[in-house]
């Protein structure tokens, strides 16, 4: 169910933009997926986090996981199809995987991990069509879904770097992460965007989707799904997202799709499997008697 709900977003966003304006779509997301937590909270009798110190940390984890990486794939999805979009989406743990052997010193790289990360980076260039030299695509609009992807594992680590000792719920932490999100874009939209004309009813109705399933729901579904399973199961979730974006954008949308598209997308997935995974380690013998 979350990689439906995360794999249909990213046609939720393609038909947003058709009526509204990029920063609009990534607000009214906000607005809609922080709703649906707030209603939580409030039935469970659950209060936001407290200190200073933990809200201006949530600030800044609020810009790389929702704020900047949802304006970037709204915006990028102007000029290419959704299921660009969400194959870009999947380069995630590539990145994830490049930036801890930098940023966290536990994380060593293995050859397994190395050769994931290159296999990838291999997927991408031939979902882009690289032999082509990249005709078909939008260089920008490409690599601002790349960037958004980028992101997630920017805002992961630094969350784990400084938030990791929390005594505050997942529920709790992640309602005051969304209510700093909508606040940014709440300042940011008005100065770039003008008020809309008018409100097409249905890229309005596909932003309250966005939001209440594709960000509130989600939140909710991922945070009870690491509990349940732990988060190495639950990161599986990624590999199913760009086989339901590709699937939506073709059928609900028809969007073309060449044969390098699917193609390099298995291979980004591989790549991405490869650099989660960790070898097994030996069995001890049994001693002797």
């Amino acid at each position: 169910m979350l990689a439906l709900i995360w794999g249909f977003s990213f046609l939720f966003i393609k038909v947003g933009t058709q009526g509204y304006a990029p920063l609009q779509v990534t607000l009214g997301r906000m607005i809609f997926g922080t709703a649906v937590l707030a209603a939580v909270l409030i039935a469970k009798r659950q209060r936001l986090p407290r200190g200073r110190r933990t809200w201006a940390h949530l600030a800044v984890a609020a810009l790389f996981l929702n704020a900047l990486p949802f304006s970037l794939f709204a915006y990028s999805e102007l000029t290419i199809p959704s299921t660009l979009a969400g194959i870009c989406n999947a380069t995630s743990p590539l990145w994830g995987m490049a930036l801890s052997v930098v940023a966290l010193s536990e994380d060593r790289p293995t050859r397994r991990r190395v050769a994931g990360l290159g296999l990838g980076f291999l997927g991408v260039l031939t979902v882009l069509g690289a032999w082509q030299g990249f005709s078909g695509t939008d260089p920008l609009g490409t690599v601002m879904a790349l960037g958004a992807s980028l992101c997630y594992p920017i805002g992961w680590i630094y969350v784990r770097r400084t938030l990791a000792g929390s005594k505050d719920s997942s529920l709790s932490m992640s309602s005051a992460q969304l209510l700093l999100a909508t606040l940014q874009l709440a300042v940011v939209t008005p100065l770039f965007t003008s008020f809309p004309p008018s409100f097409p009813v249905v890229p309005l109705l596909a932003i309250v989707a966005l939001g209440a399933l594709g960000t509130g729901f989600a939140f909710l579904l991922q945070y009870g799904l690491v509990a349940e399973v732990g988060p190495t199961t639950a990161q599986m979730v990624t590999y199913f997202i760009p086989v339901i974006a590709t699937t939506a954008g073709v059928a609900v949308l028809g969007e073309h799709l060449g044969w390098n598209t699917p193609v390099g997308a298995l291979i980004v997935l591989a790549g991405a499997a490869l650099t989660q995974s960790r070898p097994r380690s030996p069995r001890p013998r049994s001693p002797r008697s």
